[in-house]
């Protein structure tokens, strides 16, 4: 199995001791804690790895230090691990080396294919449906692809499945993505439509569908499953949606703050929030 090391601020007291030697952080070795879990066996090893403040001198770490000692951390991990960092953790490794900690793209496949199994399923089995808001049009291709990856265990409970996307000057999304929406036409008999982002909505016709798939009305394509991988925020109704469970692939707090506005008729989940929620929970059943 995989590991996934996620790493985020310790709470405070932890390597309180250890901070206060003064070359402590020359050598220093980050604690790291499997969280193994029935939800998440057939995805990856979540493993905890709490990043302390850094004491010596009042300043905060030395990007190549903390970069250094998180490499160390991985390379002790077991399987082919990979990273997720808490936004705080990632500030701290700066610009420089931000590409270096980004996680791979299969990593965020497993997490949201996690996600999916533990608080969405059953959703998309009441609603027969599900909704995706691509982000980039640079990226709309392979996050097409990855979406077939991550609904297939449901595609036979499927009925309505709708892209939207941002246009891109002289391109056709239809066409350069042809041979991933055929699959959903000859195995599952389901046609996607696909929309850019501004579509006025209500009942139309998706080039090249046939006449049977029209798009649902706005109420019953905003229930079931709604994956964002990124989309603007000023293009999605929030107030369009409704017994749905929203995930958010990059983890805005706007877009958490938009779906608590409705007052309990999305239910929000991202993979920052996820594990946050572990490492916490874990630290209270310590408590």
């Amino acid at each position: 199995m995989e590991s996934l090391l996620y790493f985020y601020p310790a709470p405070e007291g932890m390597y309180q001791k250890d901070a206060a030697r003064r070359h402590w952080w020359q050598d220093a070795a980050l604690l790291l804690q499997e969280l193994p879990a029935k939800e998440r066996e057939p995805f990856f090893l979540l493993v905890g790895c709490p990043v302390p403040a850094y004491y010596h001198g009042r300043r905060s770490w030395p990007p190549d230090v903390l970069s250094a000692c998180m490499a160390e951390a991985v390379y002790g991990a077991k399987g082919m691990a990979d990273v997720w960092l808490h936004p705080d953790i990632m500030t701290l490794v700066s610009e420089e080396y931000r590409e270096r900690w980004e996680p791979r793209r299969d990593t965020l496949e497993r997490l949201l294919s996690c996600l999916i199994s533990v608080y969405a399923a059953d959703c998309i089995k009441r609603n027969g449906g599900a909704t995706v808001f691509l982000g980039r049009a640079t990226d709309t291709l392979w996050q097409i692809e990855m979406t077939g990856e991550l609904l297939s265990p449901y595609l036979s409970r499927i009925n309505r499945l709708t892209f939207w996307y941002e246009e891109a000057e002289g391109a056709d999304l239809w066409e350069e993505a042809e041979g991933y929406l055929e699959v959903y036409r000859y195995e599952y008999g389901l046609t996607p439509c696909l929309l850019p982002y501004g579509s006025k909505g209500g009942r139309k016709l998706i080039e090249k569908a046939s006449d049977s798939q029209k798009m649902r009305d706005d109420r019953e394509s905003g229930r079931g499953l709604l994956l964002d991988y990124g989309a603007p925020l000023d293009r999605l109704r929030f107030g369009d949606f409704n017994e749905a469970v929203y995930i958010d692939a990059e983890g805005s707090p706007l877009k958490e703050r938009k779906c608590l506005a409705k007052g309990g008729s999305i239910r929000y989940v991202s993979p920052f929030k996820y594990l946050d929620t572990v490492v916490k929970n874990e630290y209270d059943r310590k408590d």
